[in-house]
């Protein structure tokens, strides 16, 4: 049975160029974050996962490039990448994130990155079964 992940994420262009990005991120830059996404795609794909990405600009029309993401195919895991969750700036990006997730794809897993090299590690924290908290704690 194939299986799907949708990775959802700021455009990197925006990423090198925002200020609020710039700050949240230092160093980052496009080719890094389009690097770490190439070798999750790569990855994800090696275990038999489908993996698509959706790129979004700071808000003004980031909703409806989501929903057109989630209406056009299904998924199995939605990642919502670290330049939305951790600028502070993006909070309601990423809330409607998880609520048009929540609304379009409610048997999707929502997973977190902590950078752009870090998709398919999210994914496998819950695929095949859930990582057990306590054993990824110690």
């Amino acid at each position: 049975m194939s299986r799907s992940v949708l990775t959802v994420g700021l455009d990197p262009a925006l990423v090198s160029a925002g200020a609020s990005s710039k700050a949240a991120f230092p160093g980052m830059d496009a080719e890094r974050i389009e690097a770490g996404i190439a070798a999750n795609r790569a990855r994800l794909q090696e275990l038999g996962f489908r993996a698509d990405v959706c790129y979004l600009d700071y808000g003004a029309t980031a909703e409806d490039v989501f929903r057109a993401a989630l209406r056009e195919s299904s998924y199995d895991f939605v990642t919502i990448g670290a330049g939305v969750r951790m600028d502070p700036v993006l909070t309601h990006l990423l809330e409607m994130l998880v609520n048009v997730t929540h609304e379009l794809a409610p048997d999707a897993v929502i997973v977190f990155n902590t950078g752009p090299g870090t998709t398919a590690e999210a994914v496998e924290r819950w695929f095949p079964s859930p990582t057990p908290l306590v054993d990824a704690l110690e």
